[in-house]
């Protein structure tokens, strides 16, 4: 599988062509769903305003457990017929998301072609609620519903369908590395571009809620009864969520480019995080080694942020190691939940809203919705604040962090010149 890594060590091989002379990787378009809406008209003011009363309940996903959910509450599209052997709410989700890129895409073939245009999707869940309704069936009939596929279920569906939907014929595939998948794809994505193997990649993630993931995580006392309260005394937990982000990368200048992306595997454990924080500095060292920038020249860090006890401990030692703690940062997640697979496209989703909004020298930041009860066993972070923003001039730099279980650890770079 080809990552950046290995595009870096083909490059020093044909003549150590430094990051600065890297080709660019637009992300020319941009396609969300997710907790606050479908759209950026109204995911990014509910994101600004910290939102969090799209948040629900559900009662179905963990036996008698209510959980607090970032579930999408649109109308989903219809996965068409021919692509049946593909119907569940992760791909609908896909498609929601994709239909706000289809005009680019559209173009993107006329131009190209379908044999150069690339697929990279990232996915925990993939179609796991199918093949739990699925099951139900067998339980209560005796036999498998006959609307359920082993494509529904399997992580590779996730890219297959997508290229199928569009019909490209470039190469596609899916990763799933926990909550970094999503990240991964972007880097992964760029990859294509920089080997040569795509002139346009159609890339990101998407994650479903279902029973499997819920009773997992709740298995692990890792879900909240109250909602996501990163870096506060008080957190106990994180939240799920569902949604989809989906770019259209090139090889165009201009616009809002990945300019970084650092990639780490600390394996410390199966779904603890290494306290030591190993991997998420090696992660963030990359990204910045990859875009030959200093820490100085972020202007904002997006969190991982998921309001777990571990997590928070290990990202703020981590992020003040690095950046030291007056970079202005904040987690998004107490509005969406942790979409886990898709949190990694969706976070670079907000980043790349905070790049493309920027107007008159000024970026408006995604806030940091907690109590205000700073623990004291972490470093004081610069937590952003409803209403507040940066001073935007020259180029813009912005990083994400996405940190997942086994360690798997991507840190990313978005810039755009004002």
């Amino acid at each position: 599988m080809a990552s950046h890594l290995a595009v870096n060590d083909a490059v020093n091989e044909a003549g150590d062509v430094s990051a600065t002379e890297r080709p660019p990787c637009r992300l020319s378009a941009l396609g969300i769903v997710n907790a606050l809406g479908e759209g950026r008209d109204a995911v990014w003011p509910r994101v600004l305003a910290g939102d969090l009363s799209r948040l629900v309940r559900r009662d179905d996903l963990v036996p008698e457990r209510s959980l607090l959910v970032g579930a999408v509450r649109e109308e989903l599209p219809v996965v068409p017929l021919e692509l049946a052997r593909y119907d569940c709410r992760n791909n609908a989700l896909t498609m929601a998301a994709f239909a706000q890129i289809e005009r680019e895409t559209a173009d993107a073939f006329e131009r190209y072609g379908a044999a150069r245009i690339g697929v990279v999707m990232g996915t925990s869940t993939s179609g796991v609620g199918a093949a739990e309704a699925a099951i139900r069936e067998r339980e209560r009939t005796g036999e498998l519903s006959p609307e359920f596929y082993y494509e529904q279920l399997e992580f590779g569906g996730a890219g297959a369908f997508l290229a199928a939907y569009l019909g490209s014929t470039g190469p596609a595939y899916t990763l799933s590395t926990a909550c970094s998948s999503g990240a991964r794809a972007l880097a992964s994505a760029r990859a294509l571009l920089e080997l040569d193997l795509c002139d346009v990649v159609v890339c990101g993630a998407t994650d479903s809620l279902c029973g499997l993931t819920a009773c997992g995580f709740s298995a692990l006392g890792a879900i909240s009864d109250d909602g996501i309260n990163s870096c506060s005394k008080n957190r106990n937990g994180t939240i799920l969520g569902e949604g989809s982000a989906l770019f259209l990368m090139d090889r165009e200048e201009g616009g809002v480019q990945l300019e970084g992306a650092g990639e780490s595997s600390d394996a410390h454990h199966i779904s603890a995080p290494d306290p030591q924080a190993r991997g998420a500095l090696s992660a963030m060292h990359r990204a910045l080694d990859d875009a030959s920038i200093a820490a100085e020249t972020i202007s904002y860090l997006n969190l991982h942020g998921t309001g777990t006890p571990a997590n928070d401990v290990m990202e703020a030692h981590a992020v003040v190691s690095v950046f030291g703690d007056a970079l202005p940062v904040s987690s998004s997640k107490a509005a969406l939940g942790h979409t886990l697979g898709a949190a990694g496209a969706t976070d670079a989703a907000l980043c790349w809203l905070a790049l493309d909004s920027i107007d008159d020298a000024t970026m408006r930041l995604p806030p940091h919705v907690w109590d205000g009860e700073h623990d004291p066993d972490l470093p004081l972070l610069r937590l952003v604040e409803v209403g507040e923003h940066a001073a935007a001039t020259g180029r813009v730099r912005v990083m994400t962090n996405s940190f997942g279980f086994g360690g798997n650890n991507v840190s990313l770079v978005l810039s755009t010149d004002t």
